[in-house]
């Protein structure tokens, strides 16, 4: 790691299609000046000229004119917005000082490896005794890094309440684009003006949650999936967090974001260390290209799924508590005759767990239920060719419950007793050493006596009262840690397991959790009506082959919709394909038709899972368009789904996006998505045409008008 030259007060990171210029000198803390569209090869006289693009005039004052801000903002600059680190010492168990730091000395050196470039930057706050480290990174996708640390030099201890980096945006970015929903309607897209003031989302529940927003995302007024120049930050942590737009009267708009710590959380002794969550930041002419940073980043991780992934049949809304050796089994075939290759039995095998009220903790296979062990299911689910797997919830207990029973205190808690119930259970104080042990050791036994491949692991209880009995401290923090601790030993004590991510469906979707499990649950909702937009929203963080998307059964068991398979197939199709069905009750024509299915999935998986995802700026909400471009150009395969009746009686044209301009395509329905009842029929869905990919994304081919919940999937292959 080499410090920088002293006479040198700009370094740009350049990597992906993106630059970042930051201002460095000895006496400050980095400040970025731009992050996003590559700039090229500049000078330092062309960087210092874009850092000394704002100067102040005689008698400005830097409290009512800051020329730039740091990547971590402090109070003691003359800051008067949100600070980005809050704090104070601790003096004979009273609230001391050192709650405006100030760091004054600075050092800078650059950490490039092979592919990604990095700055480091340590400042020294002499007077409060504390030490800042900022890191920024730009990777080979053009995805940007940036978290910072803090290290108590001083004799007392520090509390501190907050450590939070901001990435400026343009004055253009007048728009903001964030998520919400709840429990079965997950990530739904929210817009507003980038107005003076701040928008705040806090995650207080111990992870994420339902109504997370996932990313925050400011741009140009009116960007949609194509075009549009548009910034996101998102908190790579699957605890409490918060994520911050802030636009102050100075002018100043800021995306931010860390972990929310709460109150006497996080107290360093002398000598210890607090690392803030990576702030991850994206960009694009369009959300397709912001979504496709992420994407790229996290397929070049050395730990991501690389072999094809499998499709599983899930038990839950098929049986639901109902366990029976003879109906699993049934079942198990079933799936096998459609091309399942994982098996995954859901809640209800284990001791007392006849309905939602009991059991929880208790992780041992129920006798009454099970009289020769769960062996027979797992040995005949192996001689049909299909993997197993198997259902936990490891954070949470009942108070109907032998663990409960036993040891009261391993419940987290604040001095109210248990506190209050959310379905019936509460949550296990994984800070405690004994608690990470028993949950560790009675998941790593089964996983080796059954040959386990597949851990579902669910979530259903907010951390509302995260203290550690008998003192009632918080340790919200702690537990996230420890959560992502057991899911790595049990990797390394079974190598190839792979772990879901199941957090009441999607309340812990994030770029945290992702490091340890390898796929999440996107939503306990499979209605495909409302899958089309919760893929989506999960869609601008994660890509397909981490996403599970399911074909469910004809009457969707959350919304009570019936749908046709045609639509629901379709639709499940986008992702890490599995389904949610008792196959044992559905029709002959049914089965062969999910068959089919399961077929086109697997042939599509390379082309899905490596390819880029497109969505087409339609108006009005009668139609969605999605699909996915080889990075070569080489073939795209598009999904059109009606999602309600168009105003009018025809709708006109829908763009086919991300194809090669210069390329001739051959364009054709593949089945079974083709037997949509259709209105108005255009010519090419009879005749297949073959047009440039110039012609398909600037103009387009009309739109047939499809009843609603009907689905066509459009294939174009290159000639």
């Amino acid at each position: 790691m080499a410090e920088l030259r002293l006479d040198r007060r700009h370094e740009h990171l350049r990597a992906g299609g993106t630059s970042v210029v930051v201002e460095v000198g000895p006496d400050t803390v980095p400040r970025v000046l731009h992050w996003g569209a590559d700039l090229g090869d500049l000078d330092d006289a062309a960087l210092a000229a874009l850092g000394d693009a704002v100067r102040p005039t005689t008698g400005d004052s830097v409290v009512t004119h800051q020329t730039s801000v740091p990547l971590v903002p402090q109070h003691g600059t003359g800051w008067l917005g949100r600070p980005g680190i809050t704090g104070n010492r601790v003096v004979d168990g009273r609230p001391g000082p050192g709650w405006s730091p100030l760091f004054t000395s600075v050092q800078h050196a650059r950490a490039d490896s092979e592919t990604v470039c990095r700055l480091v930057s340590e400042g020294t706050d002499p007077v409060n005794e504390l030490v800042l480290t900022t890191e920024l990174e730009v990777h080979p996708s053009g995805l940007v890094r940036a978290r910072a640390a803090l290290r108590n030099d001083g004799a007392t201890p520090y509390a501190l309440g907050l450590l939070e980096c901001a990435l400026p945006v343009p004055a253009v970015a007048d728009e903001l684009l964030h998520l919400t929903g709840h429990h079965t309607r997950e990530r739904i897209p929210q817009r507003q003006p980038f107005t003076v003031g701040q928008l705040v989302r806090e995650a207080r529940s111990g992870r994420p949650g339902h109504d997370a927003t996932t990313v925050i995302a400011a741009g140009v007024p009116g960007f949609g999936w194509r075009s549009g120049r548009v910034w996101s930050v998102h908190v790579a942590w699957n605890g409490n967090q918060v994520s911050v737009a802030e636009r102050t009267d100075g002018g100043w708009r800021l995306l931010r974001g860390s972990e929310l710590l709460l109150p006497g959380e996080v107290v360093l002794a002398p000598g210890e260390t607090y690392t803030a969550p990576w702030l991850v930041a994206s960009w694009g002419d369009g959300l397709d290209e912001l979504a496709g940073r992420h994407h790229d980043f996290l397929r070049a991780r050395p730990q991501h799924p690389t072999r094809p992934r499998p499709v599983l049949l899930n038990t839950w809304e098929a049986v639901y508590f109902d366990h029976d050796l003879d109906r699993l089994t049934a079942l198990a075939e079933a799936g096998a005759e459609v091309g399942v290759d994982r098996f995954v039995l859901d809640d209800g095998w284990f001791r007392g767990r006849r309905n939602d009220r009991a059991g929880l903790g208790d992780w041992f296979v129920d006798e009454a239920v099970w009289p020769d062990g769960l062996r027979p299911l797992v040995d005949r689910v192996h001689a049909l060719g299909m993997e197993f797997g198997l259902w936990f919830e490891p954070e949470m207990v009942n108070l109907d419950s032998d663990l409960a029973r036993a040891h009261p205190d391993w419940l987290l808690g604040v001095g109210r007793g248990a506190g209050p119930e959310s379905r019936y259970q509460h949550v296990l104080d994984l800070s405690k050493d004994e608690v990470v042990t028993y949950v560790t050791e009675r998941m790593s036994q089964l996983i080796g006596e059954l040959d386990i491949a597949y851990i579902k692991w669910d979530h259903n209880r907010a951390l509302v009262d995260a203290g550690s009995q008998p003192t009632g401290i918080a340790v919200g923090h702690a537990n996230a840690h420890a959560v992502q601790a057991v899911m790595a030993e049990l990797k390394q004590r079974h190598p190839g397991l792979e772990i879901e991510s199941c957090c009441g469906g999607g309340g812990r979707i994030d770029l945290g959790i992702i490091e340890f499990a390898d796929r999440v649950w996107a939503s306990d909702c499979i209605d495909a009506h409302d899958r089309l937009d919760i893929q989506r929203g999960t869609n601008l963080l994660l890509p397909p082959e981490l996403v599970g998307t399911h074909i469910g059964s004809p009457r969707a068991h959350t919304t009570g919709r019936v749908q046709p398979l045609s639509l629901r197939g379709g639709v499940a199709l986008w992702g890490h394909l599995g389904i949610e069905w008792d196959l044992t009750r559905a029709s002959a024509e049914d089965r062969a038709e999910v068959a089919e299915w399961v077929a086109l999935h697997k042939a599509l998986r390379p082309l899905l899972h490596t390819g880029r995802l497109v969505h087409a700026d339609l108006s009005g909400d009668a139609f969605r368009l999605e699909g996915v471009v080889a990075d070569d150009g080489s073939r795209g395969v598009y999904g059109l789904a009606a999602y309600d009746r168009p105003l009018t009686s025809s709708y006109g044209r829908m763009p086919l996006g991300g194809l090669r301009d210069d390329v001739t395509y051959r364009v054709t329905l593949l089945p079974p998505g083709g037997r949509a009842s259709v209105g108005r029929r255009p010519v090419w869905l009879d005749s297949p045409v073959a047009l440039p990919g110039r012609v398909l994304r600037e103009v387009g081919l009309e739109v047939p008008m499809l009843l609603p919940d009907g689905y066509l999937l459009i294939d174009a292959t290159a000639t």
